[in-house]
């Protein structure tokens, strides 16, 4: 029943996206109606210990998504120790007494699985999908590392190694790097908890140490700083009984005084200039900081970001790319998450290559010409509606494997403190207005809440340097003439 349901869900989205149409509206951030709405099973229960274990049964196939989230990220790593989660991230899949690495690795992929994990400023998660009879193993290799990790030097240095490998290739040697999301927050942000490199110093991840490792597991690793999602072929009674028999004796843990890294909207814009040696041609980042989680401005900004920079059809494709050529092409970020998954301060980042026959100042104008006509005009109803029915399919399109879903159930639990949210989200999108939009626009797209960074080819910028220096240079004297 519950697989027939979810596709005539996403089949009338379907429908509705062709005839620019979606259910009815409500005024957010109550529930519309639940005409074409897919409600998502939902059971929750806390454990003694404080593990909080959220159950999605969807007996659909004979398979499991097993999502493990650590309220732990980026903004919560020790100074001077950069880029320290996304280590302790790698250090985790090295394997505990009980099961070395290998072992591990067996058990989720012999049987047809796969795991991973990934480190955000909020949060740190750690996901497997297999049939579900290994669903008791893999609980119980998961249960077994909040235990305990195999600490050991060989292990450490061979994940800073791996680490570092990973900057090497991600952003020293690629075109732009990670000026798109690192740079910018950097740029952006006024607390180290929020504007640090969260992949870290070379210096940062060479001084991670065992104690280090050792403190981070104790501080942060106990189960009353997680959430255990299991999404699939599970009942609730089965998922909670499987909960307590393998997490339940895991005693809980201190965990450290949480720290303020809230900041307001800035007041004033932040320029930035860098060369890359790498660029063919320029691009700008251009962020602004978003609405708090959970504010009444979070599900406006949603549809603005899909207005804005949602594909091909957005303003910004159409008036930057298309109409006025200025731009090669237009892409959006939430930080480095979703505009529904961070707990701090967070930016929505507007990412572009540009032509070196125009400059920075040419394409941020451009921007703000479409953020002042939206500002004026709003949005007509068939546009709104279209753009509703783009990020309903999209969400529903993402629960529909068990792994994505008890990923997102356990990041909505960790995040919000309320797994259900999974099933308040599209009611929130169908109740924005067109004022709604008009209204974040004019709140946070501002020139004072932007901070930019225009990344040019090293070439282009040392040519007017190297002119300006020559035109500086006192002119040669002659030679005295000979007699």
């Amino acid at each position: 029943m519950l697989k027939t349901t979810r596709r005539a869900v996403l089949g009338a989205i379907s429908a509705a996206a062709l005839a620019f149409a979606t259910g009815p509206t409500a005024a957010a951030p109550k529930d519309a109606a639940q005409t074409d709405r897919w409600q998502i099973p939902v059971h929750t229960k806390k454990l003694a210990n404080g593990l909080t274990v959220v159950i999605s049964p969807d007996a659909s196939s004979p398979t499991v998504g097993i999502s493990v989230v650590y309220k732990v990220g980026m903004r919560l790593e020790p100074k001077n120790r950069t880029g320290f989660a996304h280590l302790f991230e790698h250090l985790m899949f090295q394997g505990t007494p009980k099961a070395p690495k290998g072992v591990f690795d067996q058990v989720i992929t012999s049987g047809g699985g796969n795991n991973n994990g990934s480190t955000r400023p909020d949060f740190t998660n750690y996901i497997e999908t297999a049939p579900s009879s290994a669903l008791e193993t893999m609980l119980w290799l998961e249960a077994d590392r909040m235990t305990t990790l195999d600490f050991n030097p060989t292990t450490l240095k061979n994940q800073q190694d791996v680490v570092k490998e990973e900057i090497r290739v991600n952003v020293q040697n690629q075109p732009y790097g990670g000026f798109m999301w690192l740079d910018i927050s950097a740029l952006a942000f006024d607390k180290w908890e929020n504007a640090h490199d969260g992949y870290g110093s070379f210096v940062d991840l060479e001084n991670a140490n065992l104690d280090d490792v050792r403190a981070f597991h104790r501080d942060f690793y106990g189960p009353n700083n997680a959430v255990l999602s299991i999404a699939g072929d599970v009942t609730p009674a089965q998922g909670f009984a499987l909960a307590e028999k393998y997490f339940g004796k895991i005693a809980a843990r201190p965990t450290p005084k949480p720290t303020d890294f809230s900041e307001g909207l800035n007041t004033k814009e932040r320029r930035l200039t860098q060369p890359d040696k790498l660029a063919q041609v320029p691009a700008i980042a251009a962020a602004w900081k978003l609405p708090d989680r959970a504010s009444k401005d979070q599900a406006p900004f949603a549809v603005l970001g899909q207005l804005l920079a949602g594909g091909d059809a957005s303003r910004l494709y159409q008036g930057l790319v298309k109409g006025r050529e200025l731009a090669l092409n237009v892409n959006s970020l939430y930080g480095l998450t979703s505009i529904w998954e961070y707990d701090g301060p967070s930016l929505f980042t507007v990412f572009a290559l540009y032509k070196p026959t125009t400059n920075a100042d040419a394409l941020l104008a451009g921007i703000d010409e479409e953020v002042a006509r939206i500002v004026k005009d709003g949005v007509d109803d068939a546009t709104l509606k279209n753009l509703k029915t783009a990020l309903l399919a999209d969400w529903y399109n993402n629960l529909e494997m068990f792994l994505l879903r008890a990923d997102r159930l356990a990041k909505l639990q960790a995040l919000w403190g309320d797994a259900g949210v999974v099933n308040k989200v599209p009611g929130w999108i169908e109740g924005v207005t067109s004022a709604d939009v008009q209204r974040v626009a004019a709140t946070y797209l501002t020139k004072a809440n932007r901070s930019v960074i225009d990344r040019k080819p090293a070439a282009m910028l040392a040519a007017p340097a190297a002119a300006a220096s020559a035109a500086s240079a006192p002119a040669p004297t002659k030679p005295a003439s000979q007699p």
